[in-house]
């Protein structure tokens, strides 16, 4: 039995698919306009360069303070 033969059998199901497909398509797209997903590889190979360390990213953070880590800040210097 396919899957549309099926909902014709439990015409009460329709509704359920209907929002679950709408709800998994519209996370799926929405999480592909967020800026802090990357999808181009080759024209930035290495995104961890460019994050800002005084900026929180995908962190919940409740009052916290950022300040950036020194050891990090001299290795920075050292690879430039």
């Amino acid at each position: 039995m396919g899957f549309f033969q099926f909902l014709k059998k439990n015409k009460e199901l329709i509704p359920l698919v209907v929002f679950m497909t709408l709800a998994a398509s519209g996370a799926s797209v929405c999480s592909l306009w967020k800026t802090d997903v990357i999808i181009d590889r080759k024209g930035n190979p290495e995104p961890w360069e460019t994050v800002d360390p005084t900026v929180p990213q995908k962190l919940i953070t409740i009052n916290q303070e950022w300040k950036p880590i020194e050891e990090l800040q001299k290795v920075r210097r050292a690879t430039k």
